[in-house]
């Protein structure tokens, strides 16, 4: 069996891992909806930009019950990960949109100075709520 990830854990790992994670929503016919979609950690939130009008978007607003799915390792002894289940919202208004932008920047390394004066238009954030962590580790055992 392999070990969970401790809460600090998981932090380091998706901090360490931004880039892509996938995202899984449900689509109309309440089938999943599974997307790759560039990600950071704010706080507690998982915050994910993409375009307002989208799939994903049209999911969340419907249905707000989401998953994602980030791992790393490039075999099963070194398999490592995380599935994050829990509450996504949609965030479209200019203030919310130009909160995310800059704190994205910042996460990239922007310079205060540096930072977004506005969002790129028709741009929208999905920012979701962890309300269950599940994750594994394969290269230690329990």
């Amino acid at each position: 069996m392999p070990a969970k990830l401790s809460p600090s854990e998981i932090d380091a790992f998706l901090d360490s891992k931004p880039g892509w994670i996938v995202l899984c929503t449900i689509g109309p016919s309440g089938h999943p909806h599974a997307v790759p979609i560039g990600y950071f950690r704010a706080g507690d939130e998982i915050v994910m930009g993409c375009v307002d009008g989208t799939q994903k978007i049209k999911n969340v607003l419907r249905n707000p019950k989401v998953a994602l799915s980030l791992e790393s390792g490039s075999s099963m002894s070194e398999l490592r990960g995380v599935c994050i289940q829990g509450e996504g919202r949609v965030v479209t208004d200019p203030e919310g949109r130009l909160h995310y932008a800059r704190e994205g920047a910042r996460r990239r390394g922007v310079a205060e100075s540096e930072l977004p004066k506005e969002t790129r238009p028709g741009s929208a954030y999905i920012v979701v709520v962890p309300k269950r962590v599940i994750s594994w580790d394969y290269s230690r055992e329990r």
